[in-house]
């Protein structure tokens, strides 16, 4: 084994010659051929780590776009999100669009845990643009969604109303129940 020596181009510099050609570009500079070529860095852009894509990114606030840097128009009720090239909207408001326009919650209502949308209080269940009560009958409740209702033990639930069961159903269900 011997050992050959390796030319680095000007704006390059060495690096094991077992796993690259023995020599990478600085940053800024992309190879060509055998040499390194400084890249053309649009405004609002710095060069990139990466020797792979363009060798550029947008700073923070703005996204490429064929080959330049714009500005992203982050619209009121609105934030840029953690890239800094897109925004969303705050709680509360929905992306329409370009802007955000806020959500209207009716009554008997509440925004959802991402504040994106709205559901109904325990009780009520939605009804067009809307909440509604539940209408509980007699012998029924408020089930566990909190949006409908059901019959406490001995009773049936039939449309709008809760039925007494048979006495024989009930004994055979709380002695299965035992």
């Amino acid at each position: 084994a011997t050992c050959a020596a390796v030319q680095v181009p000007v704006n390059g510099y060495a690096v094991d010659a077992r796993y690259d050609r023995g020599w990478r570009c600085n940053r800024g500079y992309r190879v060509v051929g055998e040499t390194c070529v400084q890249l053309a860095i649009p405004a609002h852009a710095y060069a990139a780590e990466s020797s792979y894509g363009s060798g550029w990114e947008c700073e923070r606030g703005f996204r490429e776009s064929q080959g330049a840097c714009v500005a992203v128009g982050v619209p009121a009720n609105a934030y840029l999100v953690s890239t800094g090239d897109d925004w969303k909207c705050e709680r509360g408001f929905h992306r329409v669009g370009d802007r955000c326009n806020a959500i209207a919650v009716p009554a008997n209502a509440y925004l959802d845990d991402f504040g994106s949308a709205w559901r109904c209080e325990r009780g009520f269940r939605m009804e067009g643009s809307g909440c509604a009560a539940v209408r509980v009958p007699e012998h029924g409740f408020i089930n566990y969604s909190g949006d409908d209702w059901s019959c406490e033990d001995g009773f049936r639930k039939k449309e709008d109303r809760c039925l007494a069961l048979p006495e024989t159903s009930v004994s055979r269900s709380r002695q299965s129940a035992k």
